[in-house]
């Protein structure tokens, strides 16, 4: 039976090689067939994987084993959500660094590959989706087997997600290095990479809900709404800002279902609530369940959570057109738009103030345990941005930061600082236990990464702050004779020493990310660095394990 099995997976990949074949072969486009080449590169290893299945001394068992009975949690998609976290993370910030260097430097621009136009969606998709998303799914896949007491419910369907995630990863990146976008912000993928990602998104809703269905606890905890509002409402906006209708089935162009400000809208109604629910609320999931455990305390206010939960669900919907100020969008829309991102702030600021009184009686850690300051770090900047981001969507202040790079700054005091510095602790908590580790091989290194991230984001947000309100003021000058004092060519003139700190900073924060990959790494090798002791967190591997089902008592007869 297991033998037919096999069988049955070596043909079904051998057709799917074929037919991406086939594919490159008679696609429109060189993009298109280099897509259909990588997705038969990756049929033709899993046939391989397939038929080598049950070779016992076959290496790619490990990559797909399930979980080891049922009174152990099912971690292997975790520690392969962490490997890929960082792996990505540091892929992603390079590539900030290195765009950054071109505006300071444009003689760094290579055509047509390597230029900022190509590059620039690849830093991004590559820190949010690659970056953020593998943490999001790592953690999410931990904090619902922890907080249900269950496996995962189809573990063969998680591992589906994890590397059909990384294929979603892959497409998109080559295909931004290859000029196959279709210019959404956020959502350049095309067509097909779209409809590959809708598949896995709904594979990862299956497994997350199902896993809440056979849960052991009867309380849903806090962090699993948050995780599955992320879930389902990115569902939502990718199905419909991607629809589009494809030129050709074996090409990459294709032309979206929108047009004209609808098509505006719509992109903004995606690209602001992509923030608000991938950079939001799942990364509030994860605030919610590793800031308690690190601190050893329980959560401030749970009402307060719950509050947090629906009053963020309601009103980041609401948000998006604030992105299309002094734009053909209709007055009232950017006034509504406006509206509820000034009326965000109460619940986002509810949602810090109940992480930070978390802290309540144990204040001392952040002097001793450097997780919890980075996690006190990133619930500062959560607060920072999401006052920030309130304050630019006021009208009169929006009409000096528009298209400058006050917004530039805006965006990365919270990606560095709220969505980095939660992921960088949310790591460093579950590598020991993942891999079954005494500590992280050192705490100092930590701090280090620490002090390194704080002060390049310091670095980069202040520059931006400054060189975006410079821009707007010199474009708004004018002279007696009522012609602009500036031309657009002195403005990007001035921004030079601005570029160049925000290098730096960069080059700062990616200093950290090293560090702490090589933790990471001599972490798994089993290493242990001397050290004057930090304090973290106790873990207890006996109490870390899922309720399995007892039978009844049989009563004594």
């Amino acid at each position: 039976m297991q033998a037919e099995t096999a069988l049955g997976r070596v043909g079904l990949w051998f057709l799917i090689m074929l037919a991406a074949l086939a594919a490159a072969v008679g696609a429109a486009d060189s993009g298109f067939a280099a897509h259909a080449i990588i997705i038969a590169l990756v049929a033709f290893v899993m046939v391989w994987m397939s038929a080598s299945r049950f070779d016992p001394m076959g290496k790619a068992q490990g990559f797909f084993k399930m979980p080891e009975g049922p009174s152990r949690y099912d971690d292997d998609p975790i520690r392969w959500g962490v490997i890929a976290t960082m792996f990505w993370g540091l892929a992603g910030l390079l590539a900030g660094v290195f765009i950054a260097s071109q505006l300071a430097f444009p003689w760094l621009n290579i055509e047509p590959y390597l230029n900022f136009g190509r590059l620039r969606p690849l830093h991004t998709s590559a820190v949010i989706f690659a970056f953020g998303g593998n943490a999001l799914l790592a953690t999410s896949f931990y904090v619902v087997q922890r907080t249900c007491r269950a496996q995962l419910a189809f573990p063969g369907l998680a591992r589906f997600v994890f590397w059909g995630y990384q294929l979603f990863i892959v497409l998109a990146a080559t295909g931004y290095l290859l000029g196959v976008t279709q210019s959404k912000e956020y959502a350049e993928p095309e067509w097909y990479v779209d409809l590959w990602l809708t598949i896995v998104w709904v594979a990862y809703f299956v497994v997350f809900v199902g896993t809440l269905a056979k849960r052991k606890e009867p309380h849903i905890y806090v962090a699993n709404w948050f995780y599955l509002a992320f879930i389902i409402t990115i569902a939502m906006l990718h199905i419909v800002n991607n629809l589009a209708v494809p030129v050709s089935f074996l090409g990459a162009k294709s032309y979206s279902a929108f047009a004209g400000v609808q098509d505006a809208l719509t992109q903004w109604w995606y690209g602001h609530n992509a923030v608000g629910f991938f950079l939001t609320a799942g990364f509030l999931a994860m605030m919610y369940y590793f800031v308690p455990k690190q601190a050893e305390r329980p959560v401030y206010s749970y009402r307060l959570s719950i509050i947090h939960f629906w009053s963020l669900i309601f009103l980041y919907i609401w948000a998006g057109p604030h992105h299309l100020h002094y734009t053909a969008l209709p007055d009232w829309a950017q006034t509504l738009g406006m509206v509820f991102s000034i009326m965000l702030w109460m619940p986002s600021w509810g949602g810090m103030i109940n992480g930070l009184m978390t802290l309540n009686g144990a204040w001392d850690k952040v002097r001793t345990d450097p997780i919890i300051r980075m996690m006190v770090m990133a619930l500062a900047f959560y607060g920072m941005s999401t006052f920030e981001g309130p304050m630019l969507s006021i009208k009169s202040v929006n009409s000096l930061s528009h298209y400058t790079d006050w917004t530039i700054g805006h965006v990365h005091s919270g990606a560095l600082g709220w969505n980095g510095m939660i992921t960088f602790a949310c790591m460093y908590f579950l590598v020991p236990r993942l891999w079954k580790r005494q500590r992280m091989y050192s705490l100092r290194m930590i701090n280090w990464h620490f002090w390194l991230a704080a002060l390049g984001i310091v670095f980069y947000a202040a520059s931006m702050w400054v060189a975006g309100i410079q821009q707007g003021l010199m474009w708004r000058e004018y002279g007696p004779d009522g012609y602009l004092v500036w031309s657009f060519a002195d403005s990007v003139a001035a921004m030079f020493p601005m570029y160049v700190m925000r290098t730096v900073g960069g080059l700062m924060y990616l200093g950290g990310a090293i560090i702490m990959t090589y933790n990471i790494w001599m972490t798994l090798a089993g290493k242990l660095r001397e050290e004057k002791p930090l304090r973290d967190a106790a873990y207890d591997p006996q109490a870390d394990r899922p309720i399995v089902n007892q039978p009844s008592a049989v009563p004594a007869e």
